[in-house]
């Protein structure tokens, strides 16, 4: 049949599969790469141990969509807040300073869903730094600035650990 667009490529991950790595306070398990997506998309599961949480940080280059699939998350974006338990969803959009934390007492997890592509290189990368031993903080915010990605330690984020019983994050 002339004129017919050839399928794209199908990718498989069965439960289990995929690459995993360990980025400090949480973990992770790449799914989908880019180059399985045409570079629309990557997504990635996050595990969060009891106390976990996410350094604030925002994104100037791709927006997350994340799903917890066990557990609780709190989320923290700009000015709102909230917990979500098994089956809840949240947008994290770029340019606006964010964080996620375990805001249980029994370890969850999440889907997130990264558009564009791209960012799940970082996670890599962390994972490959934290295996060779902790990261000098100049490494890890270089890291982070090639990615473009921003740290930050808002007002809010004392209240927040205190509130849920949070390790604080490296220098908070």
């Amino acid at each position: 049949m002339s004129g017919t667009t050839p399928a794209p490529h199908l990718t498989i991950v069965r439960p289990g599969e995929g690459a995993a790595g360990d980025l400090g306070s949480i973990g992770v398990a790449f799914k989908l790469w880019g180059r399985d997506t045409g570079g629309s998309v990557s997504i990635v599961e996050h595990p969060f141990p009891v106390g976990a949480l996410v350094p604030p940080h925002l994104h100037t280059r791709e927006d997350e969509y994340s799903i917890v699939t066990e557990g609780e998350i709190g989320f923290r974006s700009g000015e709102r807040e909230t917990v979500l338990g098994a089956g809840g969803y949240i947008t994290k959009p770029r340019g606006e300073m964010h964080t996620m934390w375990n805001a249980g007492s029994t370890p969850a997890r999440m889907i997130e869903v990264i558009s564009p592509a791209g960012f799940e290189h970082f996670f890599r990368e962390i994972a490959d730094l934290i295996a060779d031993g902790p990261p000098a903080p100049e490494d890890f915010a270089a890291l982070g600035a090639a990615y473009g990605l921003e740290f930050g330690h808002p007002d809010w984020l004392p209240d927040v650990i205190a509130r849920y019983h949070l390790t604080p994050p490296p220098g908070g």
